[in-house]
């Protein structure tokens, strides 16, 4: 064992090779699996990312790029495709501030950028997972009057509430 046999581990056959189909790159998101009529499911879906002021500027951006177009700047729905009838879009597209779109989820608005919705098409090959979740958190600032919304915090169990209340909290101990 004192003279092992040299291994050549990055030879040209072997890193020519492709992934196994489903592989996920380190670092990257998890694929979106669901289909496009499955819109029930999709209101469950939470934002994996975490926006902070850079992530939300991207997100702006993104937003600009690829829905301002339509939906307009202001989010309000009179985008320069529309211009308030005088564009040569003759459909008003919806605005994020007001009507359903408010009331959608962070998956549900997700899922209308991946796979479209009525006249709109899908963005999933203009703007990756990432990005798409970017425009998501965006929108959803916007809609909380420029605020990053609150994480919800964990309910109590209906027990717990109750005997936490009434117990009072235990003394900490000086060290010594």
């Amino acid at each position: 064992m004192y003279e092992s046999r040299a291994y050549e581990f990055y030879n040209p056959r072997l890193a020519s090779l492709k992934p196994v189909d489903g592989t996920v790159k380190r670092g990257a998101m998890l694929p979106y699996h669901l289909k496009a009529e499955d819109t029930a499911q999709a209101n469950l879906v939470k934002n994996p990312l975490v926006l902070d002021e850079a992530g939300l500027k991207d997100g702006k951006r993104y937003y600009d790029i690829y829905c301002g177009v339509c939906h307009g700047q202001k989010l309000d729905g009179n985008g320069p495709l529309y211009k308030g009838g005088d564009g040569p879009y003759p459909a008003a597209p919806a605005s994020m501030l007001t009507g359903k779109v408010l009331g959608y989820t962070e998956g549900r608005i997700f899922h209308v950028i991946t796979y479209g919705y009525n006249v709109m098409g899908s963005y999933a090959s203009q703007l990756d997972i990432e990005q798409r979740w970017k425009v998501v958190g965006y929108i959803k600032t916007m809609q909380n009057g420029g605020k990053a919304p609150e994480a919800a915090p964990a309910a109590p169990a209906a027990d717990s509430a109750a005997t936490t209340a009434a117990t009072p909290a235990p003394a900490v101990a000086a060290a010594h």
